[in-house]
């Protein structure tokens, strides 16, 4: 019989907490679902502990592999899986009991959302830090599908754990892919440029394992430079297309990288905006920097707000709209 929900779980060495993410997962309130377990090259007892869970659980199917890499893993995975709905789920990571129901309810509601997250709480206290405290207000602040794409080029606005995905979307555009970025963030972003809606089940129904060996922390493909490298990737596809450039509001560090970016990618950055008088008149990469008022003004680009500082992304946006301009037509922020 065919399920509804396949579970796509790659594991590395995944020993020491694998037994209570599959605790998690046998625990769902909504049980019509398959796991697709792909061992990676695990060295530990990794092997051991997913057989022993196949044994006991008939849904769990179990694959191993030489040691590929994240993205290879969720291929194989996904190229097993037969359910016409994607759950992502880490070994390290707990699902509260009815999360695959809420994600399935929400998704069934509304055929035109391709993906879904849910609410993440981070854990163990002890290992949670200040930064990874702001980013988990950020994923939880945005639920609906506006919310959700006003904040798609700042940072991946679901939680990749989270994912619950329709499967026949994920297979139109191709699924994971490995383009030295991170491989999650590609694929919301292609499967909003397909149309798709993205939401969020606004339930805290996953707790994220936070460590400073996570992947994520680690791997280069996650580092500042490889995010801003696909946020230009995706720009210059969807809301730079027809554009005759960009400006770009913020003359700091974080603009001046987005410009950067932008220029190598063959995108014209029109003119930076900035508040600080001192900046005003300068030339930066061969653009002038504009105060709001004539910056606002300048028609026929695309306007990216790219300050860091705690509340400038929102005052820009302000600015903006007072300027009549519209949010993902003629402005978005990307930090």
């Amino acid at each position: 019989m065919t399920p509804t929900v396949s579970v796509l779980l790659p594991v590395r060495d995944g020993a020491k907490h694998l037994n209570e993410a599959a605790a998690s997962l046998d625990a769902q309130t909504f049980q019509d679902f398959e796991v697709l377990a792909v061992d990676d090259g695990s060295t530990d007892a990794t092997p051991e502990l997913l057989a022993t869970w196949a044994a006991r659980e008939a849904r769990v199917r179990v694959v191993h592999q030489e040691a590929l890499g994240i993205v290879p893993a969720l291929e194989r995975a996904r190229g097993m899986a037969r359910g016409p709905y994607l759950a992502r789920m880490d070994a390290d990571d707990v699902c509260r009991p009815k999360r695959l129901a809420e994600q399935l309810a929400l998704m069934e509601a509304d055929p035109a959302v391709y993906a879904c997250g849910c609410g993440i709480e981070y854990f163990p206290a002890e290992q949670v830090r200040d930064g990874a405290l702001r980013y988990e207000r950020w994923l939880n602040a945005s639920v609906t599908s506006d919310e959700i794409a006003k904040q798609l080029f700042v940072e991946c606005p679901l939680a990749h754990p989270t994912f619950f995905m329709r499967a026949e979307a994920v297979e139109a555009i191709g699924g994971y892919r490995d383009q030295g970025w991170p491989e999650d963030y590609d694929l919301l972003l292609r499967l909003w440029a397909a149309g798709g809606r993205l939401a969020q089940v606004p339930t805290k129904l996953l707790r994220w394992r936070e460590s400073p060996e996570r992947l994520s922390r680690t791997h280069p493909r996650y580092a500042a430079d490889a995010f801003l490298a696909c946020k230009v990737h995706y720009l210059k596809r969807t809301l730079l297309e027809g554009r005759l450039g960009a400006v770009v509001w913020g003359a700091g560090p974080v603009g001046k990288a987005a410009a950067r970016a932008l220029v190598d990618a063959g995108v014209r950055v029109l003119a930076f905006v900035d508040v600080d008088p001192r900046k005003i008149g300068q030339d930066v990469y061969g653009a002038t920097v504009l105060e709001a008022q004539e910056g606002a003004a300048l028609s026929g680009a695309l306007h990216l707000a790219a300050v860091g500082q705690p509340g400038a992304r929102d005052q820009i946006r302000d600015r903006l709209r007072d300027a009549g301009l519209t949010e993902l037509e003629d402005f978005v922020a990307i930090a």
